[in-house]
């Protein structure tokens, strides 16, 4: 019975974030590639249609999160080609690792490739960190199988992973986005 609890939560979170239309998850929707919004969807199809019917109680929920990670790197990409912190050519290269640019044990051996490090400089280090303790738990935590620690997750963390890295989208785009705004507005004054 929890996961009719549980279900009817994402079901309503997942209805009032699309139906905000001035709202920066709006926005954000709206900047979503379609393949990204076809991943979304599909995830909360897989969420709300094929586990409601609780025809099965599986072992280990990781295939929820996985629609919502592949969006999230997709968006990440977009997001940090369009306010310069990756060039077009990373954007559509086939051997881009976000998450190793992104790592922040990486920042002194990466230099200025290092987007951790970018981020801090140009936005926060807390937004540096939540963009990336999401990707590690939402991607790299979840999709990596390791024989001494085989990580399942309940539908319940499940679901606080998918809504976590939602959360991060809309905080990545409003920040990034303000933060090349005020870039590109420092450029324009020393011209």
């Amino acid at each position: 019975m929890w996961i009719i609890g549980v279900l009817s939560t994402i079901k309503i979170w997942y209805h009032r974030y699309m139906q905000e239309n001035t709202s920066t998850k709006s926005l954000l929707w709206e900047y979503f590639s379609q393949n990204q919004r076809n991943l979304i969807e599909e995830g909360q199809y897989l969420m709300n249609e094929v586990i409601k019917d609780h025809a099965y109680t599986f072992k280990d929920y990781s295939f929820l999160i996985f629609p919502f990670a592949k969006a999230y790197e997709g968006f990440l990409k977009q997001l940090f080609k369009d306010v310069r912190l990756i060039s077009h050519l990373d954007y559509i290269s086939d051997h881009l690792r976000l998450g190793k640019l992104m790592s922040p044990n990486l920042v002194q051996k990466l230099g200025d490739k290092s987007l951790y490090e970018k981020i801090r400089l140009n936005g926060s280090r807390e937004l540096a960190e939540k963009i990336w303790s999401t990707w590690k738990l939402g991607r790299n935590q979840i999709f990596h199988y390791f024989p001494h620690n085989v990580k399942s997750v309940s539908f319940d963390e499940a679901n606080k992973i998918i809504i976590d890295i939602m959360e991060t989208m809309e905080l990545a785009y409003a920040s990034l986005r303000k933060m090349r705004v005020m870039h590109t507005l420092k450029e324009l004054s020393v011209n």
